[in-house]
């Protein structure tokens, strides 16, 4: 581990938020086509090693299909959570997720860290790190009814019962970006890009100061 890093992880255990990187949170609904962005922009910044891609850790199994991650049963998650093996983690949907620690590292040294979040958790996310973006990721109500519908989990009721319980989040604040997944999504796709690389020429700026 480098000098920079060990430092910046004192610091944040102190009340300091970590610096020099940009921490990107990628938030939205199910359905807005969030796993399928992600691997969009994965896919043209593989020669990037500015840019990091965060592996979740979730209390379900991995079925192959959407994003590929790491699984804990609850009882392995707590104890991983109470070690303090994520910088980040939360609750949603009866799973848990985390995100490795391992990230502070990342952006202490100036990188980008992209993870795909809950929206609730942004307010943490802002207060853990001093460079946040969060890319919101959305789509007409009925595109993502017959998304979820595609994925087979649930009922086209049970789908539009979840997505009318859906509770809105103000996540306005420096760094927000909405980008409609509704079309193609290349569309989307460059717009998320965009963000990723005006991130990176921030990230070597900022940790210039």
């Amino acid at each position: 581990m480098m000098v920079s890093a060990l430092i910046e992880r004192e610091l944040t255990r102190v009340g300091s938020p970590v610096r020099n990187g940009v921490f990107v949170a990628v938030v939205g609904p199910s359905g807005a086509g969030k796993d399928t962005l992600i691997a969009y922009v994965r896919e043209r910044l593989t020669d990037d090693d500015h840019v990091e891609f965060a592996r979740r850790v979730i209390t379900r199994n991995s079925d192959g299909a959407t994003e590929d991650h790491d699984t804990l049963a609850d009882a392995a998650f707590v104890e991983a959570e109470a070690s303090g093996a994520f910088a980040l983690s939360w609750e949603a949907h009866g799973l848990r997720y985390g995100i490795p620690a391992s990230v502070d590292d990342a952006i202490s040294v100036g990188h980008v860290v992209v993870a795909n979040t809950s929206r609730g958790v942004i307010p943490a996310l802002r207060a853990r790190y001093a460079h946040v973006a969060v890319v919101e990721i959305t789509a007409a109500p009925e595109i993502l009814a017959s998304r979820l519908a595609a994925r087979g989990r649930e009922s086209r009721g049970e789908v539009l019962a979840r997505l009318a319980r859906t509770v809105p989040h103000d996540l306005s604040g420096p760094g927000h970006v909405l980008i409609d997944n509704s079309g193609a999504a290349e569309i989307a796709g460059e717009k998320f890009l965009a963000v990723l690389r005006r991130s990176v020429a921030y990230a070597d700026v900022s940790g210039l100061v």
